[in-house]
């Protein structure tokens, strides 16, 4: 899962009602340093490069951490959290979350190492909460950079210095490293006795919200591909119609040719010659001919025609089903925009009271849910056994 981040729930600096702290010793704290520390760290160098080469003086940069803070293109750290298992099969209080522990210590010991240009300066394994899980809090840093500092913040460039090109808009480097990471994870549990079961389910951690927002997203990119595909039918019924239309008028002008008065297709008959001959060497083989054409126009035309008709009625049908794509795409994006809208509202009540304390408002409203399930469940349960 990817979190927004919360150090000071990370490291217990206030409990949350979903912890047990009579278990928090059993938690392990791999390292926790402060942020502003590891910027100067990583970036002071670098910034006084930068600021020694601006010649106005609202181009330099006073504090590199809230430059950061407040841009829009990246966030000073980000969090990653993994769990093996869930309160079911890895419960913490149990010997299977001892197992799961034992494979996330071994996991978390190497990811510095693998990632270097992640600077990881706050690591908690949380054995207080129903299952035990991970939280890594890291900066994403890249160097030689052409553009701003040569050292800077940069996410993007950070993995793809680690070897992670991004190609398509669904294989980006964040989601390489995902991969990366989790056959990593899987690799240690495997050395533990436990096999990776891959649901897919787990490219990206969402919220409700966002999880409907991108699904709307997706439903809008599938309804726009359906609708170029009608349209390039409905075309392509288009030019079938214009190329057969004149090979049916043909049709039934050769008909009406070879239906014109004998007379004036006929032969004339040669001098002397019997009418009895002209009957039989003229008049028959030509009539003959002229049956077996009318025959051959007659059948061919009715075949057009029918194929002209269905063709028309396909036309028809794909025309009214583009209609109906146009209409479900305008619904969806308005949906679209409505989830946009509400997802603004959540990050608003986010910064007025602050994320931690949105954070267990949404933990208690999910444990009130999941009790009241529960109940519902224990109710059937009984309705059943009385029966």
């Amino acid at each position: 899962m990817v979190g927004q981040g919360s150090v000071n729930h990370n490291s217990r600096a206030f409990n949350a009602k979903n912890t047990d702290p009579e278990r928090s010793h059993l938690n392990i704290t791999y390292c926790h340093e402060n942020i502003k520390t590891v910027f100067h760290e990583l970036f002071d160098e670098a910034l006084k490069r930068y600021n020694d080469k601006q010649t106005r003086a609202d181009r330099k940069i006073e504090d590199y951490y809230e430059k950061i803070r407040s841009s829009k293109q990246e966030k000073p750290f980000h969090e990653i959290i993994l769990q093996v298992g869930n309160k079911d099969d890895m419960s913490a209080e149990g010997e299977d979350g001892q197992l799961a522990a034992a494979v996330l210590d071994e996991y978390m010991r190497g990811f510095q190492e693998r990632n270097p240009r992640l600077r990881v300066f706050s690591a908690h394994l949380h054995m207080d909460e129903a299952t035990p899980h991970l939280h890594i809090d890291f900066v994403p840093f890249t160097t030689g950079s052409k553009r701003g500092l040569d050292t800077r913040v940069s996410l993007k460039q950070a993995l793809a210095a680690q070897g992670f090109k991004g190609g398509t808009r669904g294989d980006t480097e964040w989601s390489q490293w995902v991969r990366s990471e989790k056959e990593q994870l899987a690799a240690v549990m495997e050395r533990h006795g436990i096999e990776w079961e891959d649901k897919g389910t787990h490219d990206k951690h969402l919220s409700v919200l966002d999880f409907k927002k991108e699904q709307r997203a997706k439903e809008i990119a599938e309804l726009d591909a359906v609708k170029a595909k009608k349209q390039g039918q409905v075309e392509q019924q288009e030019r079938r119609l214009k190329e057969l239309a004149p090979a049916v008028r043909n049709m039934e002008q050769l008909a009406a040719q070879f239906s014109d008065d004998p007379d004036r297709i006929l032969p004339e008959p040669g001098p002397l010659e019997s009418a009895k001959s002209y009957r039989e060497k003229k008049a028959k083989p030509l009539l003959a001919k002229i049956v077996k054409v009318l025959r051959s126009l007659y059948r061919a035309y009715v075949e057009l025609k029918g194929k002209y008709e269905r063709l028309q009625g396909d036309y028809g049908r794909a025309r009214e089903g583009n209609e109906r794509l146009s209409d479900r795409l305008q619904e969806v994006k308005l949906e679209n925009k409505a989830l946009r809208g509400t997802v603004a509202d959540f990050e608003r009540v986010k910064r007025v009271f602050g994320p931690e304390e949105v954070e267990r408002a949404v933990e208690d409203a999910k444990r009130r849910e999941a009790a009241e399930k529960e109940q519902k469940k224990a109710k059937r349960k009984f309705s059943r056994g009385a029966r």
